[in-house]
């Protein structure tokens, strides 16, 4: 890793019913934002301005880290794009391209979404956006809101509802680009952003013509039975949520699990896991998805490795079974992307 990363590294969640939940109402003249205090004397908010700016100073860093290593070959652009939601935000994200794309080239894209409760890209994911460019591929990587080092209204959270609406409308503006194919859209994720990659291929189920989830968040019910009681309170709090748990709240947990809209499913879709995952086990998520997809006549393949080194995070070490299924998953979009 770049010393100067690894220092900054250091320096530092919609039911039957909410499927109908409105989207954030429009802002009208004269409502303001209500931005950390910057000059604040209290513990606090000093505390949230100084996490704040430790993301933001990340951000800076993994760009230059990944231009350093991948520049010479991979075009790195930070964008801006609209959400489809009517708060009428802007969403950061990267879009990677070949170095010296011809002009008027379309490609097929790939939207990658990674998990974790306020993550960013990082150094990790670098060997899978350099594959998919190497294999001819362009990428986009959407930093969803829920995701860290992109300021306040990027880092405020809503698990299965902000971020689905965000990574959707990273597909649409994508699309658009005069050196994607649209008819040759495929979307990746991991752990939230493999619940994110199925919810999104079950809402739009023509947008996509491959998809891989690996690890992937299936069920919101089953994940808060056994998190701590801070993780559940921090998903309970959510606006989706209304602050409460599944018992008082079901059909919103419901809502943006998988599992249950498999049927609407109509993207060949690949599931990767191991077992011996703490984070979000087999068993309960991919599992039931499988034999979903299997009785409802769906298009998918699945592996599932036996104690990946790793464990939940086992696609990122330099392991066997990591490049077998960096493997899979390129198999897997070239059968129906075909670049």
């Amino acid at each position: 890793m770049n010393p100067f990363l690894r220092s900054g590294l250091l320096f530092g969640a919609i039911g039957l019913a909410a499927l109908a939940q409105e989207p954030a109402k429009a802002p009208v003249e004269g409502t303001l934002i209500n931005y950390l205090d910057r000059n604040s004397k209290e513990v606090g908010p000093q505390v949230a301005r100084l996490t704040q700016e430790v993301f933001l100073l990340k951000t800076e860093l993994i760009v230059l880290n990944f231009r350093q290593e991948y520049g010479d070959r991979i075009k790195m652009e930070r964008v801006m794009f609209a959400a489809n939601t009517s708060d009428k935000v802007a969403v950061p994200g990267y879009v990677f391209t070949p170095v010296g794309l011809a002009a008027g080239k379309k490609l097929p894209g790939l939207v990658m979404v990674h998990g974790g409760n306020h993550i960013q890209l990082t150094a990790s994911w670098f060997p899978w956006i350099a594959e998919a460019v190497r294999r001819g591929y362009v990428v986009i990587y959407p930093e969803y809101r829920g995701s860290s080092g992109h300021e306040e209204t990027i880092y405020e959270n809503s698990y299965g509802v902000t971020d689905l609406a965000d990574v959707l409308a990273a597909a649409a503006y994508f699309s658009k680009k005069d050196f994607v194919d649209p008819a040759r859209l495929g979307i990746f994720g991991h752990s939230r952003g493999g619940m994110l990659t199925v919810r999104a291929i079950e809402t739009e189920p023509k947008r996509f013509q491959a998809a891989v989830e690996i690890a992937g968040v299936m069920d919101l019910v089953a994940f808060m039975s056994y998190k701590t009681d801070a993780r559940r309170q921090d998903m309970a709090s959510q606006k989706a949520f209304g602050g409460k748990l599944p018992n008082q709240n079901l059909g919103a947990y419901i809502g943006v699990s998988p599992a249950f809209f498999v049927e609407k499913i109509e993207t060949p879709l690949l599931l990767l896991s191991t077992t011996g995952d703490a984070s979000v086990p087999y068993q309960l998520h991919g599992k039931r998805v499988i034999e979903s997809l299997k009785a409802y006549g769906k298009t998918y393949d699945e592996h599932l490795y036996e104690l990946a080194p790793g464990g939940h995070e086992y696609l990122f070490a330099d392991t066997a079974e990591a490049r077998d299924s960096m493997k899979r998953t390129f198999d897997w979009f070239g059968k129906f992307l075909k670049p």
